[in-house]
């Protein structure tokens, strides 16, 4: 088995072939991949269901099994993932912008290729073809390293979307699985400092504090999904009610799903009990600040940790406050920059929200669900960025792209 530096380098060395690869070579191959992914479906829920049932074994969590499991429906729309990537605009030599001056000289600022791209994720294969398709698409090549947990997985899937790619004349190097999931592994992808060029992680907190505390290479945080909705005083009562159910428990093991909900006072004692009361229903356990187990008593005792944990889980922390000042404040303080919600029918108090929340992406009078590269428009999404540097919020395609300048001149020399 190679190891990751020899991965590292393969990608390296192929990196300026998929670079130059043609918008039609990628698409076929996208198309391929996708069309590759349904017909072996059969196989590859095979080689998934070894890996959920020894997870399960183990004792994983059933946030953690939800998220490892492959299903035909799952597996069809992976495949739909790539066909929507393969749909979207080439980003690569796409001109920004374009200037000229007064000596002459026309100044194009275009889109390049990073180059290599590498992504530490854990339990969720369908990420996999996410990255392949995305990275292909926007002329870069890719080194994977999922975890154990989807070993079985995420091999069975990168042989079958590398033998389609390279059957459409994609380089075999462009898409690399490291074969293994031990922490060396990780950390070896970690510091190959001028052969990856930009390293996505996508994963818990002791994912990102490895990240951060042994990479050399540059990177993107994916970091955590401490999401709130903030129900305002204006709000619509029947609208407030279906954005928190559908955020908090359309899919709670995912990063953009509600963890805290933040009520005005004002709504304490009518809406309040009856929203909760529908949480409930739906199997939430609800825990509470002071004047929510006031105005719904069967909720549990909010700590200071709560305001702070992403539950990844039927769970929702749930907070009276006392003003929009007092909304924006508690997000700031306790969000992870990933998705934040206002439910409002005041125009005012949705701009505000907006302006001063601290997120990569504010959502007015609808579910932090949707802080999705799909759902953005983008296909998919190689990960959704809780820093500020150089992409922020989900990521496609534009966000895999660095820019170059191209001077045209005819003869011009400087004075």
């Amino acid at each position: 088995m190679s190891s990751v530096i020899e991965l590292c380098e393969r990608a390296a060395q192929t990196a300026p072939e998929v670079a130059r690869l043609s918008g039609e070579v990628k698409d076929s191959a996208l198309h391929a991949m996708a069309e590759a992914l349904q017909d072996e479906t059969a196989a590859l829920v095979e080689a998934n269901r070894a890996d959920v049932e020894a997870a399960r074994h183990a004792g994983t969590s059933a946030t953690i099994l939800d998220r490892l499991t492959l299903t035909d429906k799952r597996l069809a729309s992976m495949a739909d993932g790539l066909r929507s990537v393969a749909a979207q605009p080439d980003p690569v030599g796409e001109v920004v912008e374009g200037w000229k001056r007064p000596n002459g000289l026309s100044i194009e600022k275009v889109r390049v290729p990073l180059g290599v791209i590498a992504v530490i994720y854990e339990a969720r294969p369908n990420v996999t073809a996410d990255v392949a398709g995305l990275c292909l698409k926007s002329g870069n090549a890719c080194i994977l390293r999922g975890s154990s947990t989807a070993l079985a997985s995420n091999k069975a899937i990168v042989e079958v979307l590398t033998t389609a790619a390279t059957s459409q004349g994609v380089p075999a190097a462009a898409i690399q699985l490291i074969g293994d999931a031990d922490r060396a592994s990780a950390v070896a992808l970690m510091q190959a400092k001028g052969l990856v060029d930009l390293l996505v992680p996508r994963g818990g907190r002791a994912l990102i504090q490895s990240i951060e505390e042994n990479a050399t290479v540059p990177f993107i945080i994916d970091g955590d999904g401490n999401c709130h909705v903030y129900v305002d005083r204006s709000a619509d009562p029947s609208m407030a009610t279906e954005i928190v159910v559908n955020a908090k428990t359309q899919r709670p093991s995912v990063c953009n799903a509600a963890e805290t909900l933040l009520v005005h006072e004002d709504l304490a004692d009518g809406w309040l009990p009856a929203a909760l009361d529908a949480l409930a229903a739906l199997g939430v356990e609800v825990l509470g600040d002071d004047r929510v187990r006031k105005a719904w008593p069967a909720a549990g005792e909010a700590t200071e940790e709560d305001w702070a944990t992403e539950y990844l889980d039927l769970k929702i922390a749930v907070r009276v406050v006392d003003s929009l000042d007092e909304a924006i404040a508690h997000v700031n303080r306790w969000g992870t920059s990933n998705a934040e919600a206002i439910v409002t029918e005041d125009h005012r108090a949705a701009r505000r929200f907006a302006a001063e929340v601290d997120s990569g992406s504010i959502f007015v009078n609808a579910s932090t669900r949707f802080s999705d590269g799909s759902e953005f428009g983008y296909g998919a999404e190689i990960g959704i960025s809780t820093q500020k540097l150089h992409a922020r919020g989900p990521m496609g395609l534009r966000e895999l792209t660095a820019t170059k300048y191209v001077v045209w001149g005819d003869g011009q020399t400087r004075l």
